[in-house]
């Protein structure tokens, strides 16, 4: 994947996580990933259809995975999808938790972690220096 690739995904998301939201600012000394939707060895492409900026966090969760359950439900659904869903239909930020919204949203959010203590501490502190609008 080359470097003008990169900078289209970077681009097209914003500097933003396209899972959890959070902007590359947060971490400006680590660098957000080019992570694939579907992974390669699910048969996942580098065609910038596949590919999402997701920070260090949601990357390490979401690693291979293109399901989780939802756990109202107890359901196996696919994860959100940056290419084919829209953030607000799924998710939705109370304060400074992200909520999932439908299904898919909720096994997302259970699956990438997304409101641990330390990510809270994160959204709270951009928050309160208005760098996090959500």
């Amino acid at each position: 994947m080359d470097e003008a690739l990169r900078h289209v995904v970077r681009e097209r998301a914003g500097h933003r996580c396209e899972y959890c939201q959070l902007p590359q600012a947060y971490a400006p000394v680590v660098r957000f990933h080019i992570e694939h939707i579907r992974a390669r060895q699910h048969g996942g492409s580098d065609d910038l259809a596949n590919l999402a900026l997701a920070c260090p966090h949601c990357n390490r969760f979401k690693g291979p995975n293109l399901t989780s359950v939802d756990p109202e439900t107890a359901t196996v659904l696919p994860l959100f999808h940056p290419r084919l869903d829209v953030w607000d239909a799924h998710f939705v930020v109370d304060d400074i938790v992200i909520v999932g919204r439908t299904p898919i949203g909720r096994a997302t959010v259970r699956l990438l972690r997304m409101n641990t203590d330390d990510r809270q501490k994160v959204c709270a502190a951009l928050r309160a220096r208005g760098e996090w609008d959500r």
